[in-house]
Protein backbone atom coordinates (compact mmCIF):
# COMPACT_ATOMS: atom_id res chain seq x y z
CA UNK A 1 0.00 0.00 0.00
CA UNK A 2 1.36 3.41 -0.80
CA UNK A 3 0.45 6.39 1.65
CA UNK A 4 -1.01 9.69 1.33
CA UNK A 5 -0.77 12.06 4.14
CA UNK A 6 0.10 9.29 6.12
CA UNK A 7 -3.04 7.39 5.56
CA UNK A 8 -2.13 4.04 3.73
CA UNK A 9 -4.02 3.92 0.57
CA UNK A 10 -5.65 0.69 -0.79
CA UNK A 11 -5.33 -0.40 -4.39
CA UNK A 12 -7.36 -2.45 -6.46
CA UNK A 13 -7.31 -6.17 -6.81
CA UNK A 14 -6.04 -5.67 -10.51
CA UNK A 15 -2.87 -3.46 -9.06
CA UNK A 16 -2.35 -6.75 -6.53
CA UNK A 17 -2.46 -9.13 -9.16
CA UNK A 18 -0.49 -7.40 -11.25
CA UNK A 19 2.30 -7.51 -8.76
CA UNK A 20 2.39 -10.84 -7.98
CA UNK A 21 2.84 -11.21 -11.72
CA UNK A 22 5.18 -9.35 -11.89
CA UNK A 23 7.29 -10.90 -9.00
CA UNK A 24 6.58 -14.33 -9.44
CA UNK A 25 9.54 -16.31 -10.67
CA UNK A 26 7.87 -18.75 -13.08
CA UNK A 27 4.41 -19.31 -14.17
CA UNK A 28 1.77 -19.77 -11.22
CA UNK A 29 -1.85 -20.97 -11.32
CA UNK A 30 -5.12 -18.89 -10.17
CA UNK A 31 -5.86 -21.30 -7.17
CA UNK A 32 -2.07 -19.86 -5.83
CA UNK A 33 -3.27 -15.89 -7.31
CA UNK A 34 -6.37 -16.08 -4.99
CA UNK A 35 -5.07 -18.08 -2.14
CA UNK A 36 -2.16 -14.98 -1.90
CA UNK A 37 -4.48 -12.53 -2.46
CA UNK A 38 -7.45 -14.14 -0.15
CA UNK A 39 -10.04 -13.75 -2.78
CA UNK A 40 -11.96 -16.16 -5.06
CA UNK A 41 -10.63 -17.83 -8.24
CA UNK A 42 -13.45 -15.71 -10.38
CA UNK A 43 -12.25 -12.33 -8.79
CA UNK A 44 -8.85 -13.44 -9.76
CA UNK A 45 -10.22 -14.29 -13.60
CA UNK A 46 -12.03 -11.38 -13.43
CA UNK A 47 -8.89 -9.36 -12.41
CA UNK A 48 -6.71 -11.25 -15.48
CA UNK A 49 -9.39 -10.02 -17.80
CA UNK A 50 -9.23 -6.25 -16.69
CA UNK A 51 -5.17 -6.65 -17.16
CA UNK A 52 -5.49 -8.05 -20.46
CA UNK A 53 -7.47 -4.99 -21.53
CA UNK A 54 -5.12 -2.47 -19.95
CA UNK A 55 -2.25 -4.11 -21.68
CA UNK A 56 -4.11 -3.97 -25.28
CA UNK A 57 -1.87 -0.98 -25.66
CA UNK A 58 1.18 -1.34 -23.46
CA UNK A 59 4.22 -3.05 -23.92
CA UNK A 60 3.11 -6.32 -21.47
CA UNK A 61 0.93 -9.24 -22.12
CA UNK A 62 -1.02 -11.94 -19.73
CA UNK A 63 -0.50 -15.26 -20.91
CA UNK A 64 -2.19 -18.45 -20.16
CA UNK A 65 -0.84 -22.25 -20.59
CA UNK A 66 -2.05 -25.12 -19.51
CA UNK A 67 -3.76 -23.47 -16.06
CA UNK A 68 -0.35 -21.21 -15.77
CA UNK A 69 -0.06 -17.39 -15.70
CA UNK A 70 2.84 -15.37 -16.23
CA UNK A 71 3.44 -11.39 -17.61
CA UNK A 72 5.36 -11.66 -21.25
CA UNK A 73 6.82 -8.92 -23.29
CA UNK A 74 4.51 -7.94 -26.46
CA UNK A 75 5.50 -8.89 -29.25
CA UNK A 76 5.88 -5.28 -30.69
CA UNK A 77 8.79 -5.38 -28.84
CA UNK A 78 11.23 -8.11 -29.37
CA UNK A 79 13.22 -5.38 -31.74
CA UNK A 80 13.94 -3.12 -28.69
CA UNK A 81 14.19 -5.82 -26.09
CA UNK A 82 16.87 -7.75 -27.97
CA UNK A 83 18.66 -4.62 -28.61
CA UNK A 84 18.52 -4.06 -24.58
CA UNK A 85 19.10 -7.50 -23.31
CA UNK A 86 22.17 -8.02 -26.04
CA UNK A 87 20.34 -11.49 -27.15
CA UNK A 88 22.45 -12.54 -30.72
CA UNK A 89 20.79 -12.62 -33.62
CA UNK A 90 18.45 -15.31 -34.02
CA UNK A 91 17.30 -17.66 -37.16
CA UNK A 92 14.42 -17.89 -38.94
CA UNK A 93 12.32 -21.38 -38.71
CA UNK A 94 12.70 -23.23 -42.26
CA UNK A 95 8.79 -24.32 -43.83
CA UNK A 96 9.95 -27.66 -42.89
CA UNK A 97 10.07 -26.92 -39.06
CA UNK A 98 7.07 -24.77 -39.71
CA UNK A 99 4.93 -28.05 -40.86
CA UNK A 100 6.27 -29.81 -38.05
CA UNK A 101 5.22 -27.09 -35.65
CA UNK A 102 1.99 -27.05 -36.77
CA UNK A 103 0.77 -30.63 -36.57
CA UNK A 104 2.04 -30.38 -33.40
CA UNK A 105 -0.05 -27.19 -32.36
CA UNK A 106 -3.44 -28.25 -33.62
CA UNK A 107 -2.62 -32.63 -33.35
CA UNK A 108 -0.89 -32.13 -29.61
CA UNK A 109 0.01 -34.21 -27.74
CA UNK A 110 1.44 -36.19 -31.07
CA UNK A 111 4.30 -38.67 -32.14
CA UNK A 112 7.10 -38.78 -34.58
CA UNK A 113 5.24 -40.98 -36.67
CA UNK A 114 2.17 -39.37 -36.75
CA UNK A 115 4.00 -36.17 -37.77
CA UNK A 116 5.50 -38.14 -40.32
CA UNK A 117 2.23 -39.59 -41.55
CA UNK A 118 0.54 -35.98 -41.94
CA UNK A 119 4.18 -34.66 -43.59
CA UNK A 120 4.81 -37.32 -45.53
CA UNK A 121 8.42 -36.94 -45.29
CA UNK A 122 10.61 -37.93 -42.10
CA UNK A 123 10.45 -35.52 -39.26
CA UNK A 124 13.22 -36.58 -36.98
CA UNK A 125 15.16 -33.49 -37.50
CA UNK A 126 12.85 -30.63 -38.05
CA UNK A 127 11.47 -32.41 -34.26
CA UNK A 128 14.99 -32.17 -32.94
CA UNK A 129 15.25 -28.35 -34.50
CA UNK A 130 11.99 -27.46 -32.37
CA UNK A 131 13.10 -29.10 -28.98
CA UNK A 132 16.85 -27.44 -29.18
CA UNK A 133 14.39 -24.09 -29.74
CA UNK A 134 11.94 -25.06 -26.38
CA UNK A 135 9.11 -25.01 -28.85
CA UNK A 136 7.86 -28.35 -28.50
CA UNK A 137 8.80 -30.42 -25.41
CA UNK A 138 8.55 -34.35 -24.83
CA UNK A 139 5.56 -35.36 -22.32
CA UNK A 140 5.86 -39.26 -21.81
CA UNK A 141 5.11 -41.98 -24.52
CA UNK A 142 2.48 -43.50 -26.19
CA UNK A 143 0.33 -46.87 -25.71
CA UNK A 144 1.33 -47.84 -29.12
CA UNK A 145 3.95 -50.63 -30.56
CA UNK A 146 8.09 -49.01 -29.65
CA UNK A 147 6.32 -46.66 -27.05
CA UNK A 148 6.75 -43.75 -29.54
CA UNK A 149 7.85 -39.90 -27.69
CA UNK A 150 4.66 -37.91 -27.42
CA UNK A 151 5.36 -34.07 -28.20
CA UNK A 152 3.57 -30.76 -27.07
CA UNK A 153 3.79 -27.48 -26.64
CA UNK A 154 5.59 -25.32 -24.48
CA UNK A 155 5.08 -22.00 -23.11
CA UNK A 156 8.25 -20.53 -25.35
CA UNK A 157 5.65 -21.59 -28.15
CA UNK A 158 2.95 -18.80 -27.23
CA UNK A 159 5.85 -16.23 -26.09
CA UNK A 160 7.88 -16.73 -29.49
CA UNK A 161 5.03 -16.04 -31.79
CA UNK A 162 3.25 -13.50 -29.71
CA UNK A 163 -0.14 -15.57 -28.58
CA UNK A 164 -1.91 -15.14 -24.93
CA UNK A 165 -3.43 -18.52 -25.16
CA UNK A 166 -3.69 -21.37 -27.46
CA UNK A 167 -6.91 -20.26 -27.96
CA UNK A 168 -5.72 -17.45 -29.91
CA UNK A 169 -4.35 -20.26 -32.71
CA UNK A 170 -6.17 -19.52 -35.77
CA UNK A 171 -9.11 -21.96 -36.41
CA UNK A 172 -8.53 -25.25 -38.68
CA UNK A 173 -10.65 -26.14 -41.63
CA UNK A 174 -10.88 -29.38 -41.66
CA UNK A 175 -8.84 -32.28 -40.31
CA UNK A 176 -5.55 -32.78 -40.56
CA UNK A 177 -4.37 -35.06 -43.16
CA UNK A 178 -1.38 -35.88 -45.82
CA UNK A 179 -3.83 -34.56 -48.00
CA UNK A 180 -3.72 -31.00 -46.15
CA UNK A 181 -0.08 -31.51 -45.11
CA UNK A 182 0.70 -27.91 -45.83
CA UNK A 183 -2.56 -26.36 -44.70
CA UNK A 184 -1.64 -25.93 -41.18
CA UNK A 185 1.84 -24.20 -42.07
CA UNK A 186 -0.68 -21.80 -44.23
CA UNK A 187 -2.45 -21.02 -40.82
CA UNK A 188 0.52 -19.59 -39.03
CA UNK A 189 2.35 -17.77 -41.75
CA UNK A 190 1.20 -16.10 -45.09
CA UNK A 191 1.72 -18.56 -48.11
CA UNK A 192 5.14 -18.99 -49.33
CA UNK A 193 6.72 -16.95 -45.99
CA UNK A 194 8.13 -18.55 -43.26
CA UNK A 195 7.48 -16.05 -40.75
CA UNK A 196 5.75 -15.92 -37.46
CA UNK A 197 5.05 -13.07 -35.71
CA UNK A 198 8.48 -12.65 -33.72
CA UNK A 199 9.16 -11.66 -30.02
CA UNK A 200 12.36 -11.40 -27.97
CA UNK A 201 14.04 -15.00 -28.60
CA UNK A 202 11.65 -16.45 -31.04
CA UNK A 203 13.92 -18.30 -33.74
CA UNK A 204 14.03 -16.53 -37.34
CA UNK A 205 14.60 -19.03 -40.18
CA UNK A 206 16.81 -21.74 -39.86
CA UNK A 207 17.84 -23.70 -42.91
CA UNK A 208 16.90 -27.88 -41.26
Amino acid sequence: MSQENGTPTKISLVARLEALLFTSPSATTISQLSQALETTPREIENALRALEVRYLDGGLRVQQFRGRIQLTTAPETAEDVEKFLGLEANTRLSRAALEALAVVAYQQPVTRPQVDSIRGVNSDSVLKTLLHHGLIEEAGRAEAPGRPILYTLTPEFLQHFGLNSLEDLPPLDGELSEESAEEPVEMLAEPGDSDLPETANSPKAESE
